[in-house]
């Protein structure tokens, strides 16, 4: 019996009730929310049930959402079920202000990289990483350049011409 997207999300029902929440489907992939201090419990589960065999990390990273006061911070992890061919996500939200996530990279050796990524960009504190330290921004810089906090352009600039940029 190949493995779908209810079962997915019955068993996981089953086991954290209220705890997985949102579950939805966008372009056929099953897609929810874990609390964030139990991210660990839902991997390990995911993982080591043999009916559901999440063993692969496709992808770890962020989202900034600052008009969402206490969730402004995404962690949101793929997963792949390499023997049926199956891919979920699914997200944990943390406040900017105390953007602590539990470490995958026990259980996922490739979370150790995409979570030293994840805080260069974010600043995600991964709790229990083994080196979370910059890995692609220079050591000396103070702020996480993807959070959505700096607007995209210098608005003082005027030395160039908004109609070039179809504005005008």
């Amino acid at each position: 019996m190949a493995l779908t997207n209810e079962h997915v999300q019955q068993r996981l029902s089953e086991k954290f009730g209220t705890i997985v929440s949102n579950f939805e489907e966008p372009y056929g992939m099953l897609s929810f929310e874990v609390e964030k201090d139990q991210n660990l419990k839902v991997l390990q589960f995911l993982h080591d049930e043999t009916d559901l065999n999440f063993q692969f990390l496709t992808d770890l990273c962020a989202v900034n959402y600052p008009d969402q006061p206490g969730r402004e911070l995404a962690v949101v992890y793929h997963l792949h079920n390499l023997q049926d061919n199956l891919r979920i996500r699914f997200k944990v939200f943390a406040p900017v202000a105390q953007p602590d996530v539990f470490t995958a990279t026990k259980l996922y050796s490739a979370a150790n990289w995409m979570e030293r990524e994840t805080y260069d960009f974010f600043g995600v504190n991964f709790v229990g990483h083994p080196n979370l330290i910059r890995i692609l921004n220079v050591d000396e810089m103070d702020y996480f350049p993807l959070r959505k906090e700096f607007p995209l352009e210098d608005q003082t600039r005027i030395d160039k011409d908004d109609q070039m940029f179809g504005r005008g």
